[in-house]
């Protein structure tokens, strides 16, 4: 089978604006291109660039020690979040109300590059970074994701990691807490002639929050090193930094896609059925990263060569040989399938006398991954016709491809305990997606009195490859073109006030195997708001409107079962909102303060059209239907108390009530995910140069919900979690 298209869109040319974050103040920033963070503008001045974008910087990321991006993004405007295994090990994010499945509709990078398995072919985000050894996090929304191709329906999430010090440095980080958890992290780096160099490493585990029928693990272990090196010299005018990345991180961890019916959870929330008890995630990423960064007086230019590989094997229940009915339908009403649920709680063997035979039908989907690419990203000023033009540019060459290599195993339940039946292996999937992309961004910010105006353009040019390695005769080949403009601003009303607007173009890439007849996801996004700034007090609201011509899902194993692959359209869709930001510090007395900020988002969707989906989180869909997994309110209050040598926080987060399927007629119609409240809370004391410890709890109040009932059946969150730590820092 082969196919051929080509989809072209028309766009003026130009530029748009630098957007930078807004909450927090950011650290000195290096002249290493490898960990350049765009940031201009200061905390106690009023942001005059145009865009919505936040920077959560090194302190902010301390304050709790958070392991889990879901936690950390909880300080974000705009999030939506979909909870799975209470670790965050596989992160669900979407912004401004796009699927969280999976994290696929942003586009995720570390220092810049992307640093997702696929990111064109196959962007579910299976590999996500430790965010321990991370030293910023980057949030990009609405225009501001022109830089930050391929998926910019949504934005953008860019994690930075730790630079290489001007002078010898390193540090400790020892943690221990409840469910066996363990944290060792460490780092030290130096400048020697010129030469520059850090090493790090962290590992990072628990035994788990979860209790598995018939005992067994249910934890995790993760562990991260990074090497960095780099060589600074100067030509004429130009300072040049040449470097080096190396990472290799590596992750086993005993999960499973089997929660529970909601009886059992109400009975046990922490309970796992003993059809999990094979359940294994093995994994494991290389990155090798060249750069070059050139820096002048009125121009700098980073270029980065990159190559990401990783491979995983995720070992699992996919359902119940001779048993049509899937579990998700079991789990649903175990009642009604009473023989295949106590095959699964491991109340009856698979092979019993007096009852038909139910073996378990476990899956290992092995993948292989890998992107790499060259990128030259430049920013320069530029005076033209009397005004000042501060100019981006970029462009990027990516390959990217994911071999499938799945293959299933027939297991049998034998007085509580899964075993392998030892009846071989039956080849499932064996397929390759690959794409060849290059994508362009120009933006220019010009300055006109008060009013910042940038204007910009994105190009995004794929040509994609599918072949199933069973059958030489299916395969496709198809082209997209496609031209995203952008317009933004900022109006300066005063010193410490103004208002912004933007509208861009988005656009999710369509995978390789997706007939080109299913057509690309596409939206016109508006944003407009105002943001203040008095040096005391920060404030920033923006109201948005995601209008798509053409919303699309994917199925995965993760939201649909065994039709993996298959796109479902679901034509014109209206998200819109408001995002708002507060933060200030009071002053109780010379000695102490109390910082606290407050972040609100507000979201309402709606589905334009009547149809019946096959996709099980649609159904049959009447206008006015709102998407699922997105909640009308999220809120977060942060508060502290700050001393000279100590500090504590506590941090509140509200998340209203979901939906789990928009329409009805599936399995899961008419059931809600309930509101949570979540309390966490940490403490600190520094022995000035011997170290500072740290104690911390997670979910203060226990609070126990369910986050979550797919991929298949009611999962909690994570429990109640104390840790203390000591940091040590040389």
């Amino acid at each position: 089978m082969t196919n051929s298209i080509k989809l072209t869109k028309s766009a003026t040319a130009v530029t748009l604006a630098l957007l930078l974050p807004f909450a927090h103040a950011a650290e000195e920033n290096s002249d290493d291109g490898l960990e350049h963070i765009t940031i201009i503008s200061h905390y106690d001045k009023l942001r005059t660039e145009a865009g919505s974008a936040t920077l959560i910087g090194e302190a902010e990321l301390e304050k709790f020690e958070y392991n889990d991006i879901h936690r950390v993004l909880a300080s974000v405007p705009g999030i939506n979040i979909r909870e799975e295994d209470g670790y965050g090990l596989r992160p669900n994010i979407g912004f401004r109300g796009v699927t969280p499945e999976r994290s696929k509709k942003i586009s995720i990078m570390e220092d810049g590059v992307l640093i997702g398995p696929s990111p064109y072919s196959a962007p579910a985000a299976y590999y996500f970074p430790i965010l321990t050894r991370m030293t910023a996090v980057e949030v990009f929304k609405g225009p501001a994701v022109i830089k930050h191709g391929p998926q910019t329906v949504a934005g953008a999430l860019n994690l930075v990691t730790r630079q290489i010090p001007e002078f010898s440095e390193g540090g400790i980080d020892l943690s221990v807490g409840s469910d066996g958890y363990q944290k060792a992290h460490g780092h030290f780096g130096s400048v020697v002639n010129n030469v520059g160099f850090l090493l790090e490493g962290v590992t990072l585990k628990a035994d788990g929050f979860k209790k598995l029928d018939g005992g067994g693990n249910t934890g995790f272990e993760k562990n991260d090193l990074l090497a960095k090196f780099n060589y600074k010299f100067a030509t004429q005018d130009i300072d040049h930094t040449v470097g080096l990345k190396l990472s290799y991180s590596g992750e086993e961890s005993d999960e499973t896609y089997l929660g529970l019916t909601d009886s059992d959870f109400s009975d046990n929330p922490y309970r796992r059925y003993a059809a999990s008890q094979p359940a294994l995630m093995d994994t494991t990423h290389q990155q090798v990263m060249f750069s070059h960064f050139a820096d002048g007086e009125n121009f700098s230019v980073a270029t980065r060569v990159y190559r990401n590989d990783y491979e995983r094997a995720w070992k699992k229940l996919n359902s119940l040989l001779n048993n049509p009915v899937k579990l998700q339908t079991i789990l649903r009403d175990p009642d009604k399938y009473e023989l295949a649920y106590a095959v699964l709680s491991g109340q009856l063997d698979s092979v019993a006398d007096g009852f038909p035979t139910q073996y378990l039908n476990v899956g290992t989907n092995d993948r292989a991954y890998y992107s790499q690419g060259i990128q030259v990203d430049a920013d320069f000023e530029q005076s033209i016709f009397g005004l000042t033009h501060n100019i981006a540019t970029g462009v990027r060459y990516h390959e990217d491809e994911i071999e499938r290599k799945h293959f299933e195993e027939t297991y049998q339940m034998v007085s509580g305990i899964a075993q392998d039946a030892m009846l071989g292996i039956r080849p499932a999937t064996n397929d390759i997606e690959s794409t060849k992309a290059w994508s362009v961004y120009i933006e220019d910010k010009i300055t006109l009195d008060a009013l910042t105006l940038g204007i910009g353009v994105r190009g995004e040019f794929m040509d994609m490859h599918y072949q199933d390695l069973r059958d030489d005769n299916l395969w496709q080949d198809k082209s997209t073109h496609i031209w995203l403009p952008s317009l933004s601003g900022f109006y300066q009303l005063s010193e410490d006030s103004g208002l912004l607007f933007g509208i861009h173009e988005g656009f999710v890439p369509s995978a390789p195997k997706n007939a080109a007849s299913k057509g690309l996801e596409n939206s016109i996004n508006y944003e407009f708001g105002g943001r203040f700034n008095d040096g005391v007090t920060q404030l920033e609201v923006v109201s948005f409107f995601n209008d798509y011509k053409n919303l699309t899902e994917t199925c995965g194993f993760s939201n649909c079962g065994n039709i993996v692959g298959e796109t479902f359209s679901g034509g014109e869709v209206d998200v819109y909102g408001l995002e708002v930001q507060f933060s200030q510090t009071y002053p109780l007395n010379l000695q102490i303060e109390v910082p606290y900020s407050f972040v609100y988002t507000y979201t309402q969707s709606e589905f334009k059209n009547e149809f019946q989906s096959g996709f099980v989180q649609w159904g049959y869909i009447n206008p006015g239907d709102s998407l699922p997994y997105l909640a009308d309110h999220q809120a977060t209050f942060n508060i502290g108390v700050v001393g000279g040598n100590w500090k504590f926080d506590v941090s509140v987060k509200y998340v209203g009530e979901m939906k789990e399927v928009a329409g009805s007629g599936e399995v899961l119609s008419g059931v809600n995910l309930p509101s949570n409240v979540t309390v966490d809370m940490s403490a600190s004391y520094d022995f000035d140069q011997y170290g500072h410890v740290y104690v911390k709890i997670d979910n203060v109040l226990d609070e126990v919900e369910i986050v979550s009932r797919r991929p298949y059946g009611a999962r909690p969150g994570k429990p109640r979690q104390l840790s203390v730590g000591y940091k040590y820092q040389f």
